[in-house]
């Protein structure tokens, strides 16, 4: 059974209390702050596929993924690191069981996923941008930012996996947010992996704050059979709300990946027409 896995034993969900419209669905705001679009999004370290037995299975992968039932999903490690950087998860599983595209990859290729390892598989909305991110630091690192329309709302989904060095981390989050920050101030969300434990001044994430936070939602996602370190962020700009996060805790997430996966209720209040960013 799926419950919410405590980060530092504090209260996980914000504006508790309040009843969001039903997900994927818009509607017209009747008051300010009122979301116009609900979604859910989510991000897993798949660990390349070895679990936390060391044993390499894709398939229990997958089944995570699909159970998510997230309407966009950033994986990390989705790739083999080193030689051909060879895929490593069944997409065409993931399109046939859960509806899901990869933004990088329509099946066409045989070898890599996504961008250093970086996936980002989604279900609703159509693409109208990407930009593949090489990121500073000791450790070759990767981002990819892609520009979505759903149901006629601009978003823009980072998926990241940050380096292990905090001083890396910290000129890959400034890199990050340099490129990130969208000239028509549409909706911001960063999914990943940011191997940063740390909340508050200590924390190599300081350079996205304020222009991206996840206030007080960062949650314990490793290792995934004892989570006590919120590796795994969802991070947003001022258009968007978390209702509520949680680390998807199962039998099967647990011995999966190293990570448990997170997952995020959000709520999107810009709504405006605007030019796509280029492909890059």
């Amino acid at each position: 059974m799926k419950h919410i896995v405590p980060a530092l034993r504090r209260n996980l969900t914000r504006r508790a209390g309040r009843a969001p419209p039903p997900i994927g669905q818009k509607r017209p705001a009747h008051a300010a702050g009122d979301p116009a679009l609900m979604l859910s999004v989510a991000s897993y370290n798949v660990h390349k596929c070895v679990g936390a037995d060391g044993v390499f299975d894709p398939d229990r992968v997958v089944q995570v993924v699909l159970e998510l039932d997230a309407d966009i999903i950033a994986l990390q490690e989705a790739d083999q690191r080193f030689g051909n950087r060879r895929g490593l998860l069944d997409l065409r599983a993931l399109l046939e069981k859960g509806g899901y595209r990869s933004v990088l990859d329509q099946g066409s290729r045989k070898l890599s996923h996504g961008w250093h390892g970086n996936v980002i598989l989604f279900r609703t909305g159509s693409v109208t941008g990407v930009t593949r991110m090489k990121l500073p630091g000791f450790e070759p690192r990767g981002a990819v930012l892609v520009d979505f329309d759903v149901l006629n709302m601009p978003i823009r989904i980072i998926g990241a996996h940050l380096g292990l060095l905090a001083s890396s981390r910290a000129r890959q989050a400034e890199a990050i947010l340099n490129a990130a920050h969208p000239v028509d101030d549409r909706a911001v969300i960063l999914l990943g992996d940011t191997n940063e434990w740390r909340i508050g001044g200590r924390s190599a994430l300081r350079p996205f704050d304020p222009h991206l936070s996840d206030v007080d939602m960062a949650i314990a996602s490793f290792p995934s059979r004892f989570p006590l370190w919120p590796l795994d962020r969802v991070l947003t700009n001022k258009h968007v709300t978390v209702y509520e996060m949680q680390a998807v805790e199962t039998a099967l997430s647990r011995v999966a990946s190293d990570h448990l996966p997170v997952k995020a209720l959000i709520g999107v209040t810009r709504h405006q027409a605007v030019p796509a960013l280029p492909s890059g």
